[in-house]
């Protein structure tokens, strides 16, 4: 049995308080609340081991050790010839596939336009924070575009940390279960403005051309000053062209956002990418009040940005628009091949979004690093989250990503895939066996793994199954923590 069980995954002008106050025993005992990580160290270290600075910003690293290799060699038809409609588990995808960070890292970035939920909680106003938590949902798959690569599967217990004090958070994710794969995680504001947190388990299968990622689980995100909890799932993503031709990715369905103390609701229909490729990327939605009444519009495309407007407004500006009296960008048909045939056609790269006068940018995407293409396209917040600093191998956790040998080595570029005996891949097959044996050890003695950092329980927004944070990670007694590396 392999470890290797998910394909691909499910999941980016900071403005906010850069405080890092702690929270009251007040905020902790609000009901339907979860606790919140009261512990003091941020995880940072003692000041001499701080990494290099300036300004008083601490810098991260702009590019990775060594340049994506090529994938040109190795096809993945011979493995997945035989899994077609079928749930892609405890399939092993070679590593060449892979893309140097784990699972939980890509779940942390979630976070990196994490300034659109500190903006939501100095608004004054319900519908207010509901545009930019809309947004915040939008922005957290972002982050995918073009990302064709498979992140690491998880091992069970593995965890991942992040402490941005320069963007007011710090975040903590381990992988609770292993079959079926749930990663959990959970973050917090150091200003005491938010909690985020909830349990991801995709459901993956092969169609033939391309993979689809169903999403499971809950995400939940609470503002604390206005006593408010939003939680939504997130769209499905589909990878196209897995075995022959130009990958490329789509999301598609409707997500709902609800304030459980309002009874507001946000509709997001994330568009397949249709027959002419028209609808490629794009976003539209509305915001309506518990009496289902209209109160904001959304539109924009999940790659580049998200625009709102009154619904009167948009309204008169379609009608107009049906009777020929605004002007319209000329767009080109796009030709598609026949259904038989063996690639996925890529559709055209539509015009920007076409921007409706009297609307409200609510967000754009980051430009990434024009060395992006050459290091699996990753942001630039995604480029710093394996990186290992000075001095946080004596504070970390020992199962934090970060320390994974296997990652670690293709990032720095150990793949002489030629003879298939590289580094990476050697570490990769070693942890399996490890955890494997693990496992066994477990079954001959009747004994049940027990997760570290989060225990299993229900929402207490939805009363759906939930994986819930503990607390005590920043605390930083890991002398429990299991050998898993």
């Amino acid at each position: 049995m392999n470890g290797d069980e998910e394909f691909f995954d499910a999941v980016t002008g900071f403005d906010s308080d850069n405080s890092s106050g702690e929270f009251s025993e007040a905020s902790q005992k609000a009901p339907g609340r979860l606790p919140v990580d009261t512990s003091k160290s941020n995880g940072i270290g003692e000041a001499g081991e701080r990494p290099p600075q300036e300004n008083g910003i601490q810098r991260h690293r702009t590019s990775l050790p060594a340049p994506m290799f090529t994938r040109s060699d190795f096809s993945v038809w011979g493995i997945l010839k035989k899994c077609i409609g079928l749930e892609l588990s405890k399939i092993t995808m070679p590593i060449a596939f892979n893309e140097p960070l784990s699972f939980l890292q890509r779940i942390t970035e979630y976070m990196e336009h994490i300034y659109l939920v500190h903006r939501a909680s100095r608004q004054p106003k319900a519908l207010e924070r509901m545009q930019c938590v809309a947004a915040f949902a939008v922005s957290a798959v972002a982050s995918q575009w073009e990302r064709t690569g498979k992140p690491f599967n998880p091992l069970l217990g593995e965890t991942y940390e992040l402490v941005r004090e320069d963007l007011g958070f710090r975040f903590i994710s381990e992988q609770v279960s292993h079959h079926p794969p749930v990663s959990a995680f959970y973050s917090e504001g150091l200003g005491q403005d938010f909690l985020f947190h909830g349990s991801i388990y995709p459901k993956l299968k092969f169609w033939g051309k391309s993979v689809e990622a169903e999403p499971r689980g809950t995400i939940t995100l609470e503002l604390l000053r206005h006593n408010e909890a939003y939680t939504w799932t997130n769209p499905t993503c589909c990878v196209h062209n897995v075995i022959i031709g130009k990958l490329w990715i789509e999301q598609y369905g409707t997500v709902e956002i609800l304030n459980h103390r309002t009874g507001d609701k946000c509709v997001l229909h994330f568009r397949p990418c249709g027959l002419f490729g028209k609808e490629l990327h794009k976003v539209e939605g509305h915001i309506q009040d518990k009496n289902k009444k209209k109160l904001f519009i959304i539109y924009g495309k999940w790659t580049e940005c998200l625009w709102g407007i009154d619904p009167a407004a948009y309204e008169s500006f379609r009608k107009q628009e049906r009777r020929g009296e605004t002007p319209r960008k000329s767009q080109s048909a796009i030709g598609v091949e026949d259904a038989d045939t063996e690639v996925d056609a890529v559709p055209e790269v539509q015009d920007t979004v076409q921007v409706i006068p009297g609307s409200r940018l609510l967000w754009r995407i980051n430009t990434r690093p024009p060395n992006s293409a050459q290091m699996y396209n990753f942001t630039s917040f995604t480029v710093s989250l394996n990186e290992l600093q000075t001095g946080m191998e004596k504070i970390l956790a020992p199962t934090d990503c970060r320390l994974r040998p296997d990652i670690r080595s293709m990032e720095n570029g150990n793949m002489a895939v030629c003879l298939g005996l590289d580094l990476a891949s050697q570490e990769k097959e070693r942890l399996e066996e490890k955890q494997r044996e693990a496992r066994k050890e477990r079954a001959k003695e009747d004994t049940e793994w027990q997760t570290r950092w989060f225990q299993q329980g229900r929402n207490p927004h939805t009363g759906t199954p939930d994986w819930l944070y503990s607390g005590g990670y920043f605390e930083r007694d890991f002398s429990g923590c299991p050998d898993i590396y």
